[in-house]
């Protein structure tokens, strides 16, 4: 570990150089490569000198102890020696989890899909409960939300709904996110008082850009046809909904909610991207045979992740049996009572496991 963090400081240290160098500024693709590699070292840098300087003064006051005839000094050394250990400790720690193998995909934006289960009336609303809290937390989080596409449900929320969100390590967060939801409350509609159980399947994807999916002509078909519903008074007298197949993989998205033919398919491609991409990193991982269990965002979307029961307030992860009371604050948009701890407790098993 520590042969790797002096390597990991003089690589930044390198770059460091070459990036206040005029000439970088020529070789625009360099420059923009090497700065992200430099905000990728920063932190792990920053750290471990922390960590250096703490093992400095720790020395200095053992030393202190060591030689010195002042009771009071000696007093003052061993208080701050104790915290200069616990210090160390919690440094030693974090290095360990900056030098962990990092996932491609976690500063990328994600395409989000929610889709409402069994349940009926009920699921398409807590489809719609479940866009407005992560609509929240990205607000909360800085984060911006796009619409790309809705399906109405008739009792309200959505049968389905897809959407960007854009930001500072979106899918690093929201790729805890996909699986299957479930919900337990009684519906409006419910005359005797009886709780419900309804599902919504949530996916999150990576935003695929053109370097990640390079997508060929020939391998679409695309189809026009005029929009349904509600949008203006060009739906239903223009063909401006498009439907594009992606013949090798039988991957088809279809988008109508904007009046331009051109937007719609600008829309389709971009989400059909991303499923192009998620498809072929589900295949990598089934062929490597990976262990799921670290690398969560990839497990089969037929695994219920979380239950929201209503009646109790209580909400339940069950990938890591964590249960809390507070389901109207993460509803409401503060997930990260529940994120922060997933995020702790796959870190500890990526840790033990090497």
């Amino acid at each position: 570990m520590w042969d790797k963090l002096r390597d990991v400081e003089v690589r930044f240290d390198e770059i460091s150089k070459e990036l206040s160098s005029p000439q970088i500024h020529e070789d625009r693709a360099r420059y923009l490569k090497l700065t992200r590699e430099h905000k990728e070292l920063s932190e792990i840098v920053a750290t471990y000198r922390s960590y250096r300087k703490a093992n400095d003064e720790i020395a200095g006051s053992k030393e202190i102890i060591d030689a010195s005839n002042d009771a009071d000094m000696v007093s003052m050394a061993k208080e701050e020696l104790a915290l200069l250990q616990k210090e160390k400790v919690a440094l030693e720690e974090r290095l360990r989890i900056l030098l962990l193998p990092k996932d491609p995909n976690d500063e990328k934006n994600v395409i989000l899909e929610i889709r409402a289960g069994t349940g009926g009336d009920e699921a398409g609303i807590f489809a719609g409960d479940l866009f407005r809290m992560y609509s929240r937390y990205a607000e909360d989080r800085g984060w911006k939300v796009d619409l790309m596409s809705t399906s109405d449900a008739t009792a309200g929320g959505y049968k389905e709904v897809i959407a960007t969100l854009n930001g500072a390590n979106v899918y690093s967060r929201m790729k805890y996110e996909r699986g299957v939801h479930r919900v337990q409350r009684v519906p409006t509609t419910e005359t005797q008082g009886r709780i419900h159980t309804s599902t919504v399947t949530v996916a999150v994807m990576p935003e695929a850009e053109e370097v990640d999916v390079e997508i060929n002509d020939s391998d679409l078909r695309i189809d026009v046809y005029r929009s349904s519903g509600p949008g203006g008074q060009s739906v239903n007298t223009t063909d401006s909904a498009v439907r594009i197949t992606h013949v090798p993989t039988g991957i088809v998205v279809a988008m109508q909610d904007e009046k331009s033919q051109i937007k719609n398919k600008a829309k389709a491609l971009t989400v059909l991207r991303s499923r192009i991409m998620e498809q072929r990193q589900a295949e990598a991982d089934a062929e490597r045979q990976a262990d799921r269990r670290s690398q969560v965002g990839t497990g089969e979307r037929s695994e219920k992740v979380r239950t929201y029961n209503y009646p109790q307030s209580r909400i339940t992860d069950h990938r890591i049996g964590l249960t809390l009371y507070s389901l109207d604050e993460i509803v409401n948009g503060d997930l990260d009572q529940i994120v922060e701890k997933l995020i702790a407790h796959y870190q500890a098993e990526a840790l033990k496991g090497q």
